[in-house]
């Protein structure tokens, strides 16, 4: 299967081919300062993901372990990106028919804003998740 997806703008546009995995919803106090709430991510492998416009995104080391992608010319956060991992995140927003994608798990929940509960039946995790089935 092929999902596409882009910026705002338009002046970055993705697709990645084959499975992604289900979205996580991540609490983080990184996720929420650059998305004013939280991230929720799918991933796919580097040699799935082609992006047109690569010039127009902006990557920003959020942290000593992981960088954040955005479009420079609207501020659409698009990509995290774990250094030295051969998986890209992208938002699940960013994608033309998000419809298709399940969610998996909330994780950082430690982290999360006191302003709104998660209600839903899926797993939290106080911190990180590995991937792995539980």
């Amino acid at each position: 299967m092929m999902r596409k997806g882009s910026c705002l703008c338009g002046a970055v546009r993705f697709e990645a081919e084959g499975s992604v995995r289900p979205v996580v919803f991540c609490h983080c106090t990184q996720c929420r300062k650059q998305s004013g709430h939280f991230y929720a991510t799918t991933s796919v492998a580097d040699a799935h993901l082609s992006v047109d416009g690569r010039e127009n995104v902006t990557w920003f080391a959020a942290s000593a372990t992981a960088r954040r992608g955005f479009c420079n010319r609207c501020g659409s956060a698009l990509f995290w990106k774990g250094n030295g991992r051969d998986v890209t995140s992208i938002l699940a927003g960013a994608f033309d028919e998000p419809a298709e994608l399940v969610a998996a798990c909330h994780i950082f929940t430690a982290d999360k804003g006191g302003y709104y509960e998660i209600e839903d039946h899926l797993r939290q995790y106080p911190h990180e998740w590995d991937g792995a089935t539980d």
